[in-house]
């Protein structure tokens, strides 16, 4: 869902997170072993603001410091079934990728974990101020609720009719969201999200399923084997599953993610999809958990080469610049952010895509001929990576 801003010193005790189980007695930091997932235990609790109902029917947050195996309604819906075999899927992708990027940082993830009455639930785990990144989170969401029309809008992307105003639609929602903002400005921002929907049938409009999501990444320069790194990782999960998957997704991409008011792309791409129930549900639920489950290798190799390079404060600042772009069009454009704030989701999640730093400079445009300027006409002009 919507792709952010929280989090605990860093000199937290740590504990691994097991589901089901209690933390294992929390370990001094300087004997963090990083090839074993570690994170934050929560930290104590403080008043939370309530969403007023009238926005939201989605229950309030009951904050819990031990992760239930499943966060699915028990009895109700199965393990075996779509929704609870994609829970297992992005359970295990938020695990395996928290994993890799705190034992490339050499920082715990500090975890705030809830359920709702009723089933559903929400895992936020945010790493901040790290010896790479200045932010990565990765947050994993089961919601039972209804919603607005407006919400059913954004979820859908486009009007319905024979829907009356004020009407509440019945829905399941499930996700992985995450975004990755580095230090260095030669090292690129990514972000990946993977959802499945459903709607119940209501008021004679029929029940509804769908898969969306994707993975992109946005750095602040051009550097053409970067991309074609990353590109050529999703093309290759695609042509596993669909050769026509790869072009019709890199388009989609970099249709999306278009900043309109810029006339400019976010980044330079990668692959999304939504709405998309075209096969069969089993077929979209494996490649999508083949994609998630690409990510590390994906963007990791990139920002390791690049997270140790010298820059200037000239490149700072083009970072800060273009970290304002990434906040116009989460803030503006994104379905997942607009359909979160709708619908009354945990705003900290919501907002766990935003950078801690960015800058709008007025009317700042790079010199010509500049590596900011082309990396500006990349935004403008898609390119082929691979």
């Amino acid at each position: 869902m919507g792709a952010t801003a929280m989090v605990q010193p860093l000199g937290c005790t740590l504990g691994r997170v097991q589901h089901g189980s209690k933390h294992i007695p929390a370990v001094p930091r300087q004997k963090l072993n990083l090839h074993s997932f570690q994170v934050c235990t929560p930290a104590p609790r403080r008043q939370r603001r309530t969403v007023p109902m009238a926005v939201s029917s989605i229950p309030k947050e009951n904050y819990i410091d031990t992760t239930p195996g499943s966060l699915l309604r028990p009895g109700v819906d199965s393990a075996d079934s779509i929704r609870g075999r994609f829970e297992k899927a992005i359970r295990a992708a938020q695990d395996s990728i928290c994993e890799a990027i705190s034992a490339a940082d050499g920082t715990p993830f500090r975890q705030d974990a809830w359920t709702r009455e009723g089933g559903g639930g929400g895992i936020t785990r945010v790493l901040q101020n790290g010896n790479v990144w200045e932010k990565a989170g990765v947050n994993v969401s089961v919601v039972y609720g209804s919603m607005p029309v407006e919400a059913y809008r954004a979820a859908v992307g486009h009007d319905i009719s024979g829907i009356e105003k004020g009407s509440r639609i019945p829905f399941f929602a499930a996700g992985i969201s995450s975004v990755m903002h580095p230090h260095n400005p030669h090292a690129p921002t990514m972000h990946f999200n993977y959802r499945y929907f459903e709607t119940e049938e209501w008021n004679g409009i029929p029940a509804q399923w769908w898969f969306g999501g994707g993975t992109d990444i946005t750095p602040n320069y051009v550097v053409p084997e970067d991309m074609a790194h990353f590109h050529g990782t999703l093309k290759g999960v695609c042509d596993r599953h669909d050769p026509e998957y790869y072009p019709r997704f890199k388009k989609w991409c970099d249709e999306y993610f278009l900043i309109k008011h810029r006339g400019e792309t976010r980044g330079l791409g990668g692959i999304f999809f939504d709405d998309l129930n075209d096969r069969p549900a089993e077929d979209i639920l494996a490649f999508s958990t083949d994609a998630m489950n690409a990510v590390v290798e994906a963007y990791v190799p990139i920002v390791t080469a690049h997270k140790d390079d010298a820059f200037d404060p000239k490149q700072r600042e083009w970072q800060q610049v273009r970290r304002g772009r990434y906040v116009e069009f989460n803030l503006v454009y994104d379905r997942g952010t607009t359909f979160g704030l709708k619908t009354g989701g945990r705003i900290e999640s919501i907002l766990m895509s935003l950078p801690v730093t960015a800058s709008w400079l007025y009317d700042y445009v790079p010199a010509e001929g500049s590596p900011e300027a082309d990396f500006l006409d990349a935004t403008k002009k898609a390119r082929e990576w691979v």
